[in-house]
């Protein structure tokens, strides 16, 4: 069985201004560059949890999460449940406001999966962020416990013996686009880098 993608890209960036996924950085709004990350990470199927507001990207399914306002943890839900009936046996968990992380963390992420690992979480300089694999033996679990704008930290906070860290550091960022500032910061960084 292969490797799911999932991209949470329902909040409406209150802090921002707008919602996160319509946001363009270099050319891209952050959902499209979170799907392309994922893809070119090896994810397959990659679904698109949506929210605020809608995000149609070519051949990815966009899943609607009505309870969008509560929380990343209800956007983790709809995912995992959007992928009940995917023939996937894991699935890579990626947000869409880490626009920097980088496809090779996805890579390593199923490679430490292949390996055996049932939970894979990106490290970077040591300090587990995004993204996260997690197997399909543990979605109920993750799901009983994402509430709120946890995600799947309650889960992996309870279950810290399954975490397998990968290093990541030197694939990419794990910086968070919350506020303009921060996306001018991103972008100055993108446009020293290309």
């Amino acid at each position: 069985m292969g490797v799911a993608g999932v991209l949470l890209a329902a909040g409406n960036g209150s802090r921002l201004g707008q919602p996160k996924a319509t946001v363009e950085l270099a050319g891209s709004t952050l959902a499209e560059r979170g799907v392309a990350l994922l893809r070119a990470g090896g994810a397959t199927p990659v679904i698109v949890v949506t929210g605020a507001v809608p995000v149609e990207i070519p051949g990815v399914l966009a899943v609607h999460n009505p309870d969008w306002v509560t929380g990343m943890g209800s956007s983790l839900v709809t995912g995992l449940r959007a992928l009940a009936s995917a023939d996937a046996g894991a699935a890579v968990i990626a947000l869409a406001d880490q626009p920097l992380v980088g496809a090779e963390s996805v890579r390593r992420l199923i490679v430490a999966y292949e390996n055996g690992a049932t939970v894979a979480v990106a490290a970077y300089d040591g300090k587990p962020r995004n993204p996260v694999l997690i197997a399909r033996a543990h979605w109920p679990a993750v799901i009983e416990f994402a509430t709120g704008d946890t995600g799947a930290r309650p889960f992996l906070c309870a279950r810290p013996d399954l975490m397998t860290l990968v290093e990541c550091g030197d694939t990419g960022r794990p910086d968070d686009v919350d506020t303009p500032e921060d996306l001018a910061r991103l972008s100055d960084f993108l446009s020293g880098h290309q």
